[in-house]
């Protein structure tokens, strides 16, 4: 069997770190340099000839992730490697899955052809914005869910009346997965944008009356949508409102609209490094969640065990 070798990119070393420790071994050595300019230049310090090698590194903005992860798959591949698999805990420009106007790009579909002209041999990433961007790719990909990290935690506060809500339309399909687990109802959220990052108006679908409400989305970015949708379900008598996320991108005034919520808390996974420390944000780690999923992956196990 090909040894295996695990290598962190720049955006997420600390979440890299954990990920091998949870597999049972040391990052590899890898540098990477920057001209002046900068111009990267990643090179494995260590013979890869033959091994399997996991190249760890979210792609979230700027895209200097995503060219910097491109150019370690290449450089594995031209080093001999037997496979790469690029694991992306945060697969960037995934909201840009669709033609929702007239002249724009699919982002993540030229994403997913940059990565496998790159070499990828496999991905592994974790809660898509949208599932169906799993056929983006024509080689294997393994999706992994965060429920797996959530509900757990979820459990452990022991939450007297609980329900689910969706902070929009598009997210249904998430919450309604965590409330046929717990046994539980669920809202929707319906808002309308005039513009991206902005919310125009929004309104809840559904009885929020003396509940403890869980809003699931699977990314925060400026935090405006899940702020306002805590605001309107407690407005309308709920008992409390927190929000869990798994990809914490927290861009602009994020870390600024959380603390002014009426969120009780918000969770998100270490997919993405926190800017800042914030008394409202609880990070889990997807650490062992990758573990466990690069050991079935190298053994030629199903990775279904993982999935709640």
């Amino acid at each position: 069997m090909p040894e295996t070798k695990i290598f962190s990119g720049s955006s997420t070393p600390i979440l890299a770190e954990k990920i091998a420790k949870s597999y049972g071994q040391s990052l590899g050595k890898l540098t990477i340099t920057k001209f002046s300019d900068g111009e990267i230049s990643p090179s494995f310090d260590e013979s890869i000839r033959g091994c399997n090698v996991f190249l760890i590194q979210s792609t979230n903005p700027t895209a200097d992730n995503l060219l910097e992860l491109c150019l370690m798959i290449d450089a594995a591949k031209r080093a001999s490697a037997y496979k790469v698999c690029a694991v992306i805990p945060y697969f960037g420009y995934a909201r840009q899955d669709r033609k929702d106007r007239p002249r724009v790009s699919i982002a993540a579909k030229l994403v997913a052809n940059i990565l496998t002209s790159a070499g990828a041999d496999r991905i592994m990433t974790c809660d898509l914005h949208a599932g169906q961007i799993q056929g983006f790719f024509d080689i294997p990909l393994d999706h992994l869910n965060g429920s797996a990290i959530f509900v757990p935690y979820l459990k452990s506060l022991e939450l007297g009346d609980l329900l689910f809500a969706s902070p929009d339309v598009g997210g249904v399909g998430r919450a309604r997965a965590y409330a046929k687990y717990f046994e539980a109802d669920m809202v929707v959220c319906d808002k309308h944008r005039k513009r991206a990052n902005e919310v125009a108006s929004m309104q809840v679908i559904g009885e929020v009356g003396d509940k403890d409400v869980v809003l699931v989305d699977d990314l925060v970015d400026t935090a405006g949508t899940i702020c306002k949708a805590a605001q309107i379900i407690l407005e309308k008598g709920a008992n409390s409102v927190r929000a869990i996320s798994t990809h914490g991108v927290l861009s602009g005034k994020a870390y600024e609209n959380i603390e002014n919520s009426v969120l009780s808390e918000l969770v998100i996974t270490d997919t993405i490094p926190l800017k800042q420390e914030s008394s409202k944000i609880k990070v889990l780690s997807v650490a062992d969640l990758f573990g466990k999923a690069i050991h079935a992956v190298t053994e030629n196990d199903s990775i279904s065990a993982l999935f709640i």
